[in-house]
């Protein structure tokens, strides 16, 4: 079995190209990522780069920092040199080219899963210790939530317990009552018990679905509680292929956690206040 399904053009995964500068910082060549997206024209890659450096600027970042030039040297026949164009990217200037790539292309899709949960992951990792980072995400995967109801609602779904288990049973393979009497929950919500690993899959599942079912209404389609079951389902199954492909523990393996309200607790309101308003 290949270890990816991305590479029509090779077989590397988005960890077997990354690469480690002299400062131990990873990267990715823009051109070696091009090859994995199934881009096979350097000019229409670069397209796509120039979105990406577009949101990173209006994300409030220096492109400079994410997207730095780079040359490279290729020897052609006859001793004939050739310098090459190329970008060292960082992980989130991956996730933007991903964001910004063709959606029709497979790869894309796992790109952007891949690269949004690492992205966030990395984010995370920097900024909060892993208490914190349980409350950051599980506030987070509860706001976004409302969101997607309120798009299921839009959408035509009236049996919500039915709509959500979809999305459970394509992350986790199963319905969350299965999943809660795995993990030997009681009565705990799933996602309460959850750790930041867990909890970040679940976002991401949430807020694909949520710009799907957005999408669909935007363009005027007539979705239905059926067909919006369906897009929560296989949105739910490509995550968990991504988690797969890279390697990843599946959701339903993860260790459980405390209780968020006793991680809540320990950190104290004042802590929690603030945690909060970086969601």
């Amino acid at each position: 079995m290949t270890k990816d399904l991305t590479q029509p053009l090779g077989n590397e995964t988005f960890e077997e190209i990354k690469k480690i500068d002299e400062n131990g910082s990873e990267y990715w060549e823009g051109r070696n990522l091009m090859k994995v997206l199934q881009y096979s024209k350097w000019e229409n890659f670069e397209n796509v780069i120039e979105k990406a450096k577009k949101a990173c600027t209006n994300s409030g970042q220096y492109t400079n920092d994410h997207f730095p030039d780079i040359r490279k040297v290729i020897k052609a026949g006859k001793g004939a040199i050739h310098k090459l164009n190329d970008y060292k990217l960082s992980r989130y200037a991956c996730y933007l080219i991903a964001q910004n790539a063709d959606p029709n292309k497979k790869a894309v899709a796992l790109a952007q899963t891949y690269f949004a949960i690492k992205t966030r992951q990395q984010e995370l990792q920097k900024q909060l210790n892993e208490d914190e980072k349980r409350v950051l995400i599980r506030e987070e995967v509860t706001d976004k939530n409302k969101e997607l109801f309120k798009s299921a609602e839009d959408s035509g779904v009236k049996n919500f317990g039915r709509f959500n288990n979809a999305g459970y049973l394509g992350l986790y393979g199963m319905k969350s009552e299965t999943v809660r009497k795995t993990k030997a929950l009681g009565k705990n919500k799933l996602l309460d018990r959850a750790g930041a690993t867990e909890l970040a899959a679940n976002l991401f599942r949430i807020t694909q679905t949520d710009d799907q079912l957005k999408s669909k209404l935007k363009s005027g389609q007539i979705i239905g509680e059926h067909s919006a079951s369906k897009t929560h389902f296989v949105v739910g199954g490509k995550v968990r292929k991504a988690i797969k492909d890279i390697g990843g523990t599946m959701p339903e393996n993860l260790p459980t956690e405390e209780h968020i309200r006793e991680t809540q607790k320990r950190l104290g309101q004042k802590r929690v206040e603030e945690i909060k308003e970086k969601s």
